[in-house]
């Protein structure tokens, strides 16, 4: 199935996910892009408020676009995005974990400049294998309209 603009109206709810999360990764995530310790070295995670070693944030902001990616927006007209609202990292997110995706549409209205584009506001919840909340975020996302797509080609 490709997921087009119309296939996104306010209410409608995508699950998807089962990521496993390892100790490696988490490791070498941080030491390119977040290198505090607390994401580098168990004893100095041990000491910090998180209590053990955990992803960074963007490292779980990542691993999400990912799934996301596999789960609806390589099989859509998606045309990128505008930005993200809020993002609210919750709880740790650790070696071991599984996590998944809940995406609900918020809002969905066509683009009055550029009538081919319809834009999606969404809610992404990801949980882990606990079902515990370890992040949310919201935003938008643009796609392609099938209505323009076919009048265009009469």
């Amino acid at each position: 199935m490709t997921y087009s603009f119309e296939d996104f109206h306010a209410g409608r709810v995508l699950e998807f996910g089962d990521r496993k999360v390892t100790r490696e990764e988490i490791i070498s995530f941080a030491s390119a892009y977040d290198p505090q310790p607390f994401h580098l070295d168990e004893e100095a995670a041990r000491r910090s408020v998180l209590g053990g070693l955990s992803a960074s944030g963007w490292h779980t902001c990542a691993m999400t676009m990912r799934m996301m990616c596999d789960g609806y927006l390589n099989h859509s007209t998606s045309q990128g995005s505008p930005g993200l609202d809020n993002i609210r990292w919750l709880k740790p997110v650790r070696p071991g974990d599984t996590l998944r995706v809940r995406m609900t549409v918020l809002e969905a209205r066509a683009s009055q400049s550029r009538p081919a584009i319809g834009l999606v506001h969404s809610q992404w919840e990801v949980f882990n294998q606990h079902d515990d909340k370890v992040m949310t975020m919201d935003g938008w996302g643009m796609f392609g309209r099938r209505e323009q797509a076919q009048s265009t080609q009469l």
